[in-house]
């Protein structure tokens, strides 16, 4: 698989209860890949605040531990701003392939969300692999992911 990730660590992914089923499959579809995964939960569908789930994940990203992120919420909006919150993130509200892939080129992206509400599993299979496989532009776009640190 043409990547521009280190998969030799594992890809970090959360959810809430709205994206729960989503990440099952997606763990499933990762590791048929022969990816591993760090799954920060949660483990069911019961109603949890994705805060708790997005934290972690952005962590293992920013600290280095994870090749990358995935998080699923109903919207992908509250898991994308939670974890923007940590300077090292830049966590995309994607729901195609086609942002998914601009995500990765224009914004090096390292953290890939999904609104489990607004797409069908199979569709999140394909942003998934076009984020993976897509490389930073950098040039223009550089200067610009250089700005966008408040620290």
């Amino acid at each position: 698989m043409d990547t521009h990730f280190n998969l030799n660590k594992p890809i970090a992914i959360g959810c809430d209860h709205a994206g729960f089923d989503y990440k099952e499959d997606l763990v499933s579809f990762l590791e048929a890949k022969g990816l591993s995964c760090k799954d920060y939960g949660t483990n069911s569908g019961d109603s949890v605040d994705y805060p708790d789930f997005a934290h972690p994940v952005a962590a293992a990203v920013e600290k280095g531990e994870a090749a990358f992120g995935i998080l699923l919420c109903g919207s992908g909006n509250g898991v994308a701003i939670t974890a923007n919150k940590h300077q090292g993130i830049r966590a995309a509200l994607c729901w195609g392939e086609e942002l998914s892939k601009l995500a990765r080129e224009h914004n090096n992206a390292n953290i890939i969300c999904i609104p489990a509400r607004f797409v069908r599993e199979g569709d999140a299979e394909k942003m998934v692999d076009v984020f993976m496989a897509t490389g930073f532009e950098g040039g223009r776009h550089q200067r610009r992911i250089e700005k966008m640190s408040c620290a």
